[in-house]
């Protein structure tokens, strides 16, 4: 992470003087942002719904929290339970406007890295775009056997319709609790659960006010870069085998130091080499004598296997799975997959908006400590 991203970080923690200087701006911000919401909740502005149901994953605070793992995690438990689900994304990081189809191949420089990884991950359609609605038409034009869009990072595009939006929250919470740029806060925390909302705590316990539930993560292992983009799956042996060796840990991403704790829990000895978030690896950041290296996948997507040389690099994969609690509030929320029956003219099925009495219900009464 740069020094100035560092420092920025820091001052999101408490309510020093830089961010209490930088307040007037965060009462502009602040003021903008909520005749916008006011707009659309009295309808002088419209949200645009798309043909299927819409489950939007975000956070209220700048940086990254998780929502690419928890967007993953979603995908995976509709799949299992019935649902035709695709990904939209604004890719940040890549070259295009779009709306522009994701492909396994499709560089991440024009993308986004996260988009790509999605894609490979996940396996589902994915579209990209900065308007996230017209993302989603392309998708579902493309593909109208889909019956749910997750939308990955859309909580603040009110212009998308959503039927379950989905909060995350990392060990930060909401930090100094002030909006941007005197806080980490794109928006104010709510005193209640906002309608169709469910919670995830991306750390070991709630750190807001929010009922919710929490996510275990951890590391799967590690897979050799080249069988990485073959398909292969990652190991905890081949983890193991590090252990006592000199290894360089590199991560572009906006919280590194959460990668190189996983890794030392792991028992291995890393030297840590922290990069700008969505880092583009023009050029290899760690030296050309290095025997080995781990990135995330968020990295191996930019990393072709013919540049590394002698080195050997690695992918580690993250194991992140919420509590059953939370997935079975996304489905309560969110009805039953569509029927044939339920198809419209070209395959999708009509949006429906779900109630959020049972989730409030259930949410009140238990914690985001729950297992």
């Amino acid at each position: 992470m740069s020094g100035w991203s560092d420092r920025i970080q820091r001052t999101w923690t408490s309510r020093g003087v830089l961010s209490t200087l930088l307040l007037p701006l965060a009462l502009l911000f602040g003021g903008v942002s909520a005749c916008r919401r006011l707009l659309y909740r009295n309808g002088w502005l419209h949200a645009d719904r798309v043909s299927v149901r819409i489950i939007v994953v975000g956070n209220l605070v700048a940086g990254g929290a998780g929502k690419t793992p928890t967007v993953l995690a979603l995908v995976d438990l509709l799949s299992r339970h019935g649902y035709r689900p695709g990904i939209v994304s604004r890719g940040y990081g890549g070259n295009t406007s779009g709306p522009l189809a994701v492909e396994v191949d499709t560089p991440a420089l024009t993308c986004g890295d996260e988009p790509l990884l999605m894609r490979r991950r996940a396996g589902v359609p994915v579209c990209v775009g900065q308007d996230r609605v017209g993302a989603a038409q392309a998708l579902l034009a493309a593909h109208p056997e889909l019956d749910v869009v997750v939308s990955d990072d859309g909580l603040q595009h009110l212009q998308m319709a959503r039927d379950v939006q989905v909060l995350v929250f990392d060990e930060r919470g909401v930090g100094n609790g002030r909006l941007l740029p005197a806080g980490p806060l794109r928006e104010p925390l709510p005193a209640t659960l906002p309608p169709a909302s469910v919670v995830l705590y991306n750390a070991p316990a709630a750190t807001t006010s929010l009922p919710g539930w929490t996510a275990r993560r951890g590391l799967a292992g590690i897979v050799a870069l080249d069988a990485w983009w073959s398909g292969a799956h990652p190991s905890m042996e081949s983890l193991a085998l590090l252990r006592g060796l000199p290894v360089i840990a590199a991560a572009g991403m906006a919280r590194p130091e959460r990668f190189f704790a996983m890794l030392k829990t792991c028992g291995l000895d890393i030297t840590t080499l922290p990069l700008p978030d969505h880092y583009e690896y023009g050029e290899l950041p760690w030296p050309r004598a290095a025997e080995h290296v781990i990135v995330t996948e968020k990295d191996a997507v930019k990393l072709d296997p013919s540049r590394v040389g002698a080195t050997r690099v690695w992918v580690a994969a993250l194991d992140f799975v919420p509590a059953p609690e939370f997935d079975a509030a996304v489905l309560r929320l969110l009805g039953p997959p569509a029927a044939p029956s339920s198809l419209n003219y070209h395959g999708n099925a009509t949006a429906q908006s779900a109630g959020l009495s049972d989730l409030q219900g259930t949410a009140a009464a238990r914690t985001a400590s729950d297992p």
